[in-house]
C-alpha cells in the first residue's frame, strides 16, 4: 500500500464530503468538492479505491491490534468486560449506532460514477486493471453490507445515490430482509471476483484479488446459512415468529427467493461449499517446522512467523496483508506488546482447555496424557502445536535480535504481571510476536497485519458440506487433515470425536451451544478446529453469533477465568501481593475458583456473579434519531424502520425479554 501514498497525498484534495442534514442517509459527495473531469484515469481508480481500504481490520493504533479484537469473547478478556453481557446495561442509543450509510455512499458514487463511464470507455489506462479497481468497489459495498447485516440484521439495499429529498430518502429507509440483503452480497461479489485478477495488481498482496472476494462470500454463505438454521422460527429471522418486519406494508408478501427458509438455506451452503473450496484448492498450507525459537542458531518456523513478518507476500495461504512502513511512520505497537503482556488481553481458560493433546485426545480423556495446569510449563506439555507455539511459558527465552536502548522487553519471558493488572488472565499469547528488538519501543512496530488467510476456507468448506450432508466427506476429510497434520495433531479427527464429552466441553466453550442445547461431537469438533486455527484474529464473535452460542448464559451465569493462580504458581508473587476479598483487592478470592477471575475481585463489578445474556442481544438496537427523522410527527411508529426484536423506541431502555 505505500507505493500508493504519493498518490494519496493528491487524493486528499478531494477528500469525500458527507453531509449530515438528514443523519440517516449521508448525501453524496458533491461536485465542488470532487471536480467533474475526476476518475477517468486508471490512477484515479486506484486512488480512490485503496482510500476504502481503511475498513478492513488492521493493527491500526491499537495497543494489540488485530489480535485483541477477540476479547470480550470465550476466548479472550481485557482489563474491561463488555456490557452486553449484562442485561440492562447495554441499552438504545439516542444517537449513532450501527445505522450509517456514510461507506456506502461513497462506495455507490464511485461505481455510478465509473461504471457508465467505462461501459463508454471513457476512461483511460488498461482494461484489465480499470475492471480489477471496479471489482474492488464492488467487494468494498459487500463487505459493507455485511458488517450491516451481523450488526442488525435487516437493512435498506441503496445502489445509488439520491437527491436532498426528505420524501424520497425517507422512503429508501425501509429494511430489505436480512436474506435478501445477504443476496445482494453475495451478487456483488460474484461480481468482485468475476472482475478482480487473481494476482492482485500490487503484485504484494496488499489490494484484493479475485481469491479475497471469493472466501468473503463463503463467509458470507455460511454466516447467513448458519444463522437461519439456528435462528428458525424466531423473530431474527424473516417470516420467523415475532419478525417485526411483518408489521410494516411494505414487507407484506415477502418470501425467500428460493421458496422456503429450509430451500434458501440449502442454496447458501451451495455457495459456501463452492467458493470455500475454489480457494483451498488453490492455495497451500504455510508449514510448521515444530520450532520455537529459543537461540539464534535454532530454525525458524514460517507458520510462526507468518503472523509477525513484515513481508507476508511469500506465504501461499495469506491472501491480504495490510503493510506497515517505519520510515513512512505507518507503525503500531504490536511488536512491543506481544513481547510484554498482549496489551492485557489474555487467552481464557476456555480456550486454552479446548486444545486437545498431540496424539488427538481431549485433556479430560484417559489415556490422554495431559499433565495438568498447575504451571504454564504443565499446559503447554504434549499440546495442540498451535497451543505449545503460540502460548507464552514464564522464563524462555526470546531470541531478540537488533536490541537497542530503550527497548521494553528483557530476553526472558517474565512472569505474568496479574497484580498491576498488565496480563489480565496470567495467559499470554505469542502470535504477532517478532524478535527485532528495534520494533520493541511504542509505536515502532512495522509488521504486517494479515486480513484474509485461506486456511479459513479450508474450515468453512469443512463446516458447510457437513452442514448441507451430515457427514465428512473426502473433500473436507483432506483439508482436515491438512489443518491438524499442520498443527502437529494427530490427523484422525475421528479419534478425537470419539472421546469428546459434551458436559465437558461445555463447561468452557460456548461453542458447544446452539439456542441453549449442546451440540453432537462432530458439529462442536468442526468448531473446536475453528476456534483453535483461528483465535485471537478477529471471527470469535462472528462465529458465536451465527452459532446462537449465547441462550445457556440466559440460565447459567459464565465465569471468565485465566491461569491457576490458586496452586503453585501463588509462589510466583511476594508475599502480601495476593490480596482478595477487600474493596482493594488485586486478584479474584480462592474461595471463588481456584483460577484467576479477572472480573471478580472486589464485589463491585456488574460480572461479579458472572456473564450473562439477553436475546435481543444477538443483535443491535437501532438509535433513536433515525426513527426521529423518518417518522411523522412523534408517533415513531409510523417510520418506515422497525427496530429489532426486543430493543424500545426508547432511548436510554435496556433489553426486553423475547418469547
Amino acid at each position: 500500500m505505500k507505493r500508493y501514498i504519493n498518490t494519496l497525498v493528491l487524493f486528499s484534495l478531494f477528500v469525500l464530503a458527507v453531509s449530515c442534514s438528514d443523519d440517516f442517509l449521508d448525501r453524496p459527495p458533491q461536485s465542488q468538492v470532487i471536480p467533474e473531469d475526476y476518475l477517468y484515469e486508471e490512477s484515479q481508480l486506484a486512488a480512490y479505491t485503496i482510500n476504502l481500504y481503511g475498513m478492513l481490520p488492521s493493527h491500526g493504533n491499537w495497543s494489540f491490534g488485530t489480535f485483541g479484537i477477540d476479547s470480550d469473547t470465550d476466548n479472550m478478556a481485557d482489563l474491561s468486560y463488555d456490557n452486553k453481557y449484562v442485561p440492562g446495561q447495554w441499552r438504545v442509543p439516542q444517537t449513532d449506532g450501527s445505522w450509517s450509510f456514510t461507506n456506502i455512499y461513497n462506495i455507490n458514487y464511485f461505481l455510478n460514477t465509473v461504471v457508465p463511464r467505462w461501459e463508454a470507455n471513457e476512461i483511460t489506462g488498461s482494461e484489465s486493471i480499470i475492471e480489477h479497481y471496479i471489482g474492488e468497489a464492488y467487494f468494498f459495498r459487500a463487505f459493507e453490507y455485511f458488517n450491516k447485516v451481523q450488526a442488525l440484521g435487516d437493512f435498506p439495499i441503496v445502489k445509488k445515490n439520491y437527491a436532498d429529498d426528505k420524501e424520497v430518502l425517507i422512503d429508501v429507509s425501509k429494511r430489505t430482509p436480512r436474506s435478501e440483503v445477504v443476496r445482494f452480497i453475495i451478487s456483488d461479489l460474484d461480481s468482485a471476483a468475476a472482475m478482480m485478477q487473481n494476482t492482485a495488481p500490487d503484485g504484494n498482496k496488499n489490494r484484493l484479488s479475485k481469491y479475497s472476494a471469493l472466501l468473503v462470500k463463503s463467509r458470507v454463505a455460511l454466516y447467513e446459512a448458519s444463522w437461519l438454521q439456528n435462528f428458525k422460527g424466531t423473530a431474527f429471522v424473516p417470516n420467523g415468529s415475532g419478525w417485526p418486519g411483518a408489521a410494516k406494508n411494505y414487507n407484506q408478501g415477502w418470501n425467500y427467493e428460493a421458496g422456503s427458509i429450509d430451500a434458501e438455506i440449502d442454496w447458501l451452503l451451495d455457495q459456501a461449499i463452492e467458493a470455500s473450496k475454489e480457494v483451498a484448492d488453490a492455495f497451500s498450507l504455510t508449514p510448521n517446522n515444530g520450532v520455537l525459537q529459543q537461540a539464534v542458531t535454532d530454525s525458524q518456523n514460517p507458520y510462526f512467523d507468518m503472523f509477525s513478518d513484515t513481508d507476508m507476500s511469500g506465504y501461499d495461504e495469506v491472501l491480504l496483508w495490510r503493510d506497515y512502513d517505519q520510515g513512512l511512520g505507518v507503525v503500531h505497537n504490536v511488536p512491543v506488546e506481544a513481547m510484554r503482556g498482549n496489551a492485557t488481553v489474555g487467552l481464557t481458560k476456555g480456550l486454552v482447555d479446548s486444545f486437545v493433546m498431540e496424539n488427538g485426545l481431549p485433556i479430560y480423556a484417559s489415556g490422554s496424557g495431559y499433565v495438568g495446569d498447575d504451571y504454564i510449563a504443565d499446559v503447554r506439555s504434549n499440546r495442540d502445536g498451535r497451543l505449545w507455539l503460540f502460548l507464552k511459558q514464564p522464563e524462555q527465552i526470546n531470541v531478540l535480535y537488533n536490541v537497542n536502548a530503550g527497548t521494553h522487553v528483557t530476553p526472558v519471558e517474565p512472569i505474568p504481571e496479574i497484580i498491576n493488572r498488565i496480563y489480565a488472565t496470567g495467559y499470554a499469547i505469542r502470535k504477532g510476536l517478532n524478535y527485532d528488538g528495534a520494533q520493541a519501543n511504542n509505536g515502532q512496530g512495522y509488521t504486517g497485519s494479515i486480513v484474509f488467510r485461506a486456511t479459513e476456507a479450508y474450515l468453512n468448506y469443512i463446516e458447510a458440506s457437513y452442514l448441507k450432508t451430515g457427514s465428512i466427506n473426502g473433500t473436507a476429510a483432506s483439508y482436515w487433515t491438512s489443518i491438524r497434520e499442520r498443527a502437529g495433531v494427530d490427523t484422525d479427527f475421528n479419534k478425537t470425536i470419539a472421546a469428546t464429552s459434551m458436559a465437558l466441553e461445555a463447561a468452557g466453550d460456548w461453542g458447544a451451544y446452539t439456542a441453549g442445547q449442546l451440540v453432537e461431537p462432530t458439529l462442536y469438533n468442526i468448531r473446536r478446529e475453528r476456534r483453535n486455527e483461528l483465535f485471537a484474529e478477529g471471527l470469535r464473535w462472528m462465529d458465536l453469533k451465527r452459532w446462537r452460542a449465547m441462550d445457556q448464559l440466559m440460565t447459567q451465569n459464565y465465569h471468565i477465568e485465566g491461569f491457576k493462580l490458586w496452586g503453585p504458581m501463588q509462589n510466583w508473587y511476594d508475599s502480601g501481593e495476593l490480596t482478595y476479598e477487600t474493596g482493594t483487592a488485586t486478584v479474584s478470592s480462592p474461595n471463588r475458583s481456584t483460577y484467576l477471575r479477572p472480573y471478580e475481585k472486589t464485589g463491585g463489578e456488574l460480572v461479579y456473579d458472572g456473564y450473562s445474556w439477553a436475546m435481543a442481544h444477538y443483535l443491535d438496537p437501532i438509535a433513536i434519531q433515525h426513527f426521529l427523522i423518518t417518522a411523522e410527527g412523534a408517533d415513531l411508529s409510523t417510520s418506515p424502520i422497525y427496530q429489532n426484536p426486543g430493543w424500545t423506541l426508547k432511548a436510554n431502555d435496556g433489553a426486553q425479554p423475547i418469547n
